[in-house]
């Protein structure tokens, strides 16, 4: 089994050189990836059978935060870029800073497939895009939760968790101080 390489955005124009010379399909698709699922390895499974070489670009921390708030994401950039370059389907993985410009990886790869969910761009940006790519491919969600959901229901599960175990200790405490006052 091979592991992907993680690339810069340094790096990639000239890997990219190589594989066209040789007259590979490249696919680019890009997200967070935060918590990966069966969703996610479902999505780079189908991404990855559009061309010959995958290549993922993953949201920086920074960028995750700055959109999906303080709290995300749950697994540091580092360890995201790790657990998706060994997915079978994913050849290299590059990490997308908070400060590069809108779309910035799609023009430097310029791919032959971009993967998109239907969540990802509206029709005017497809549209747009299409001037960076030779083919967009918009892909349904693959999986029942989101990783949003999923932490929406360990949150829930926690506060509810939390609620009883405060309202038993909460009516308890009551009852002393009330049965205090009797016997004052």
């Amino acid at each position: 089994m091979t592991v992907a390489t993680s690339l810069t955005y340094q790096n990639l124009p000239e890997l990219l050189a190589g594989y066209r010379k040789t007259n590979k399909k490249i696919v680019l698709t890009q997200g967070t990836f935060d918590m990966l699922h069966i969703g996610h390895a479902r999505y780079l499974e189908e991404a990855k059978s559009h061309g010959d070489v995958l290549i993922v670009g993953v949201d920086s921390d920074e960028k995750v935060r700055a959109r999906k708030g303080p709290d995300r994401p749950i697994v540091p950039e580092d360890e995201r870029l790790e657990m998706l370059s060994h997915l079978r389907s994913v050849d290299h993985v590059v990490l997308k800073p908070a400060d590069a410009e809108r779309w910035a990886l799609i023009k430097l790869a310029l791919p032959d497939v971009l993967i998109a969910t239907t969540k990802t761009y509206t029709d005017p940006e497809l549209e747009e895009l299409k001037q960076h790519c030779k083919k967009i491919v918009v892909l349904e969600p693959m999986a029942t939760t989101s990783t949003s959901a999923k932490l929406r229901l360990v949150q829930v599960g926690a506060a509810k968790k939390i609620e009883k175990t405060l309202s038993t200790k909460l009516v308890k405490a009551i009852e002393e101080v009330l049965l205090e006052l009797k016997t004052v």
